[in-house]
């Protein structure tokens, strides 16, 4: 009876808790009320059927509070598996692949193919309403060839968003794979974090969330900064604070602001909840970074 009593104490607890988190939201839900909230999906969020469950539950939840969310995911070790398993050679420069237009194949079938259609299917399956595309869809993402010489790997130079508006308007959720199309009808692969990074500044989104495996920006003490300027992650990266392959997400918040993106946010995708955490509550979940 006593072990009862206190499992009915805890239940009624914790629907308290829940009751005050759900209140507490409800200024970040007006706040955010009809905002655009383009979202790179990538890492853990794609590890695991449970993870990617969690994730579109998310973003029905953003969707049915009048956000509209815009995802954009990678896919790497998809494209790395599918390449080993079809036998084809990947060669790599400054540990980067080169995209041959074998491995471009490839990664438009992985990518518009297999992956595109796992997250549009587990989003309906929460009761979303998502419809898949690429960069080439409309011209969505019109790139020039990156230099580095990493082959048919674009750079985006023009972002056609009608597309993606018309989907918004009609209250979907579009769900883009980053591929890009050349003047001349080449297809480029997009680096991921690239391609949301355009797309939100085209769509001038509130928001750009960056799901990543790491916590967030760190400092010299490895704590997590959670609110940062362009000024000191410009600073921050010229002391050697911000290195590796921070420096590239960081790179891609700035272009992304400068364009006229209110604030990114890298955060872990590994925690449950995380974009709800981050939009939804006070304390949020990552690094914001805004101009």
């Amino acid at each position: 009876m006593a072990a009862q009593m206190e499992k009915s104490q805890a239940m009624k607890r914790d629907s308290i808790a829940t009751a005050r988190m759900l209140s507490e939201a409800l200024p970040h839900i007006q706040r955010h009320d009809g905002s655009i909230i383009v979202i790179k999906l990538g890492g853990h969020a794609m590890s695991s059927p449970d993870a990617m469950a969690s994730f579109a539950r998310d973003i029905v939840m953003m969707h049915q509070c009048n956000l509209k969310p815009v995802i954009v995911h990678g896919g790497g070790p998809m494209i790395n598996a599918m390449l080993e398993k079809l036998e084809i050679p990947t060669e790599f420069k400054d540990g980067k692949r080169i995209s041959t237009p074998e491995t471009v194949e490839v990664v438009e079938m992985v990518l518009s193919g297999t992956v595109n259609k796992t997250i549009v299917q587990a989003i309906n399956d929460q009761g979303g309403r998502a419809v898949g595309l690429s960069g080439k869809d409309a011209k969505l993402l019109v790139c020039d060839q990156a230099e580095g010489g990493l082959g048919l790997v674009g750079a985006p130079k023009k972002v056609n968003a009608g597309v993606i508006t018309a989907m918004l308007d009609g209250g979907f959720i579009p769900v883009i794979a980053p591929l890009g199309a050349g003047e001349q009808g080449q297809t480029f692969n997009v680096n991921g974090d690239t391609a949301a990074g355009a797309i939100a500044g085209g769509l001038d989104a509130d928001r750009l969330l960056l799901l990543t495996d790491v916590a967030g920006v760190k400092d010299g003490e490895g704590d997590v900064l959670t609110n940062l300027s362009a000024e000191q992650v410009h600073a921050m990266t010229q002391s050697g604070v911000i290195s590796g392959g921070m420096i590239p997400k960081t790179q891609t918040a700035l272009d992304a602001i400068s364009n006229g993106v209110r604030a990114v946010v890298i955060l872990d995708g590994r925690a449950d909840n995380a974009c709800l955490l981050e939009l939804f509550t006070d304390h949020g979940a990552g690094s914001m970074i805004r101009a």
